[in-house]
Order: structure tokens, then sequence, then C-alpha cells
């Protein structure tokens, strides 16, 4: 009833909420995305995004469909392999970035490991800049992380705004530097900051510097300062500074799946993982753990 090629191209759109940036994701025509969209409305007899030439959302049916669309797929992959008697096997280096300690990512981690039980994962968490440093050393062989706004490479899973985080008691007096917080380097939300703050001509000082998450979001919740983070993973207990802070526009971030250039033993159990990553990739900005 449903066809798995318009399954996909549905959780590309639903990721994305734009029918361009999954066309290129999948490297198909726009038209072809549409079709594959309005076969699978035909086929559920539903619509499942609401849009105009502005904007793509979900409808309530769509996000019931994201949940089916997932188990399909996963059970069809299963299927593939025992029929096919294909078993990923081999050591696979993933790195993800801090930015998601405090989501859903063990839950598509776990589900992969179920369905490759011969395939070794190792697991580095560290700041977006580094695993892009320890991928083109050849340490790592995929990377989930923020990738710098100048960059092109990688795999978009989703895109999102960066503002300005901190504890809701939080006052900023703006005859004093703003108090950062904030990653050590290479972290790219780090700079951000900085680049931002200095074209308002706007003076900062670093109130503490962690390359930990959940150190930062310690220092938040005790009221040091304000930190840049994505707009779709604001951790429970802060929230957005408000507009009359008069704190400048951080301007947009990408996350993305890279590959490592090299040809290794764990290239095909990479290429699994992120079609999983991006299969799920919604559960990683919503529903996150409190």
């Amino acid at each position: 009833m449903y066809d798995p090629s318009h399954l996909r191209t549905f959780l590309a759109v639903a990721q994305t909420l734009s029918f361009t940036q999954a066309a290129r994701r999948l490297g198909l025509r726009q038209s072809t995305v549409s079709q594959h969209v309005r076969r699978l409305e035909d086929a559920a007899g539903r619509q499942l995004f609401s849009r105009d030439t502005h904007s793509v959302e979900l409808t309530e049916d769509g996000e019931a469909m994201l949940g089916f669309a997932r188990r399909i797929l996963e059970v069809h992959e299963q299927a593939t392999q025992f029929f096919t008697g294909t078993r990923l096997r081999g050591r696979l280096r993933f790195g993800a970035s801090e930015d998601f300690v405090l989501t859903r990512l063990p839950e598509i981690l776990e589900g992969f490991r179920y369905d490759h039980p011969e395939v070794d994962l190792e697991l580095t968490v560290e700041l977006s800049g580094t695993l892009h440093e320890q991928l083109a050393a050849g340490r790592l062989d995929l990377v989930l992380a923020k990738r710098r706004p100048e960059d092109p490479r990688g795999e978009l899973v989703w895109h999102d705004r960066l503002v300005w985080i901190g504890a809701e008691r939080l006052r900023l007096d703006p005859d004093r530097p703003v108090p950062l917080i904030v990653y050590p380097p290479p972290g790219i939300t780090r700079a951000l900051a900085f680049e931002a703050l200095e074209r308002q001509g706007r003076p900062w000082r670093i109130a503490c510097t962690s390359g930990s998450l959940n150190g930062l979001i310690a220092a938040a919740r005790a009221g040091l300062g304000v930190m840049a983070h994505s707009q779709g993973l604001v951790p429970p207990g802060l929230v957005r500074v408000p507009e009359r802070a008069g704190l400048p526009e951080l301007g947009e971030v990408d996350f993305v799946l890279v590959h490592g250039h090299r040809r290794t033993s764990a290239q095909d159990a990479a290429e699994a993982l992120a079609a999983a990553i991006l299969a799920g990739g919604e559960r990683l900005h919503r529903g996150r753990r409190g």
C-alpha cells in the first residue's frame, strides 16, 4: 500500500519542512518529491502537509504518518537484510556533537545496534568543530554535528535558528558587558556569538567556559550569563532571552551528517546509521527528554 521510496521522501520533507531541501538531500528533482508526497497522500486518503508559497507544515495526519513511516521502513530494511543474507559487520567510529546530549539520539543508536548486532559502534561526544577535525584526520567514520556557515559539506538533518538563552530570572545590565557562557575553541556557537556581538559593538565577557553541555546548562541555570543555542534544542529550565535585552541576531545553523573521505570497512555501516538518523531525525528535536 505504501511505497518505501514515497515514505523516505515524506520523511525527508517532514524533517526539513522544505520540498527544495528534501530534493537536494535525496538527489531528486523537486517535481519528483512533490509527486511522491502526492502519491502517498492518495494512498493514505489524507492530506499530510499543509503548504503555501512560504511554508510547509505537517498536518495532524502527517504527524501520525511519521511513526508509521519509520516503522514500515525499519521492517522493510530488516526483511531485506534477512532474505538477502547481508549482515553489517566491523567497527564504526561515530561522532555526535554535545548538542545531542539531551535529545533522543540514544534511542536511534539503540535501534541501530538492535538491527546490526555485529557492528561495533564506538561513540565520541565532542564539540562540533573538534569532530570535524577528527573526521578530516581519519579518526572518525561518520559525524553528526553543526557545520560552519561557509562549509557546504554534509547531508542536512535539519535547519534551525540560533537564539540567546538563559535563566528566566536573568536580567542583563545594558551598561555592562554581556556575560557569556560558551564552549571552548573550536566551538562553532562560540565563534558565532562573538561575531554577532562584535558586529553590534556590544562589549562582552566570558562568565563560564565548559566543553560539556551539562556544564553550560548548570552555569546558565545559576544565572551566570547567556549562551547561544539552537532554538529547537533549548534545555529544560532555560528560556529565550527576550528581545528587549537588545542582543543581536545570531543567524541560522545547519545540523548535518558528514562521512569520512577515506573508504574503510565501516563504510556500509556508516551509511546504514546515517539512514537511521535521517529517518528518525525529527526525534532529535521533538519530544526531547526533560
